[in-house]
C-alpha cells in the first residue's frame, strides 16, 4: 500500500494573497484540516506546510506556507497534493480508494474471481467499484449488502453479487 496518498489537485489560484483552489479527492474538506503538512510528490520528499483550509463551493481553498502572492500560487497549478498515511485519521471501517484499486474481487461464497478493481467512481448514491476482467468492465456498488469483506493488505474484496451482475446470459 502506498505511504503517500493523493488528496486532490490544485486547479487554480484564489484571490491575490497566494491561496490555491484544490479539487479534493477525499470525502470532505474537513479531512484536509487534520494535516500540518501535505506533499508535492508521492515519495514525501517535498513537504509543504498547510496553514489554513476552508471549503469554497465544490473546492477547498488552501493557504500554503511561503506562498504569499498570486504569482507564487500560479506555480502550483495542476499539481497533485499528497498526505502521509501515518498522519491521517480515518474511521476504523473505512478504506482509502487508492488501496482498493488493484484488489481482486471474488465471490464470498464460491471464491470465483471476477476481476480486479480499476477505479472507484461515485455518481451520487454510493461509491461504485469498477471491475475489469479480460477487457470487460462491470460496476459493483460499494455497499454492505454486496461487499462482505475488504482485505486491502492481501488485495482481496469479497462480494455477494446482485443477481445477473456476472451472468453471461
Amino acid at each position: 500500500m502506498k505511504q503517500f496518498l493523493e488528496v486532490g489537485k490544485i486547479v487554480n489560484t484564489h484571490g491575490i494573497r497566494g491561496e490555491v483552489k484544490l479539487q479534493p479527492w477525499c470525502n470532505s474538506v474537513d479531512f484536509l484540516k487534520q494535516f500540518q503538512f501535505l506533499y508535492l510528490d508521492e515519495s514525501g520528499k517535498m513537504p509543504i506546510e498547510l496553514l489554513t483550509v476552508r471549503a469554497h463551493k465544490n473546492c477547498a481553498v488552501l493557504k500554503l506556507a511561503g506562498v504569499d502572492s498570486i504569482d507564487a500560487a500560479e506555480k502550483y497549478k495542476n499539481r497533485i497534493l499528497y498526505c502521509n498515511r501515518d498522519d491521517a485519521v480515518i474511521d476504523e471501517d473505512a478504506q482509502y480508494i487508492q488501496d482498493l484499486i488493484g484488489c481482486a474481487v471474488k465471490n464470498a461464497e464460491t471464491a470465483e474471481v471476477y476481476g480486479k478493481v480499476t477505479d472507484v467512481v461515485n455518481y451520487g448514491a454510493s461509491d461504485i467499484l469498477e471491475i475489469e476482467d479480460h477487457g470487460k468492465k462491470r460496476y459493483v456498488p460499494l455497499i454492505d449488502e454486496i461487499v462482505k469483506n475488504t482485505d486491502c493488505e492481501n488485495g482481496v474484496i469479497e462480494i455477494i453479487p446482485m443477481k445477473g451482475l456476472f451472468d453471461e446470459n
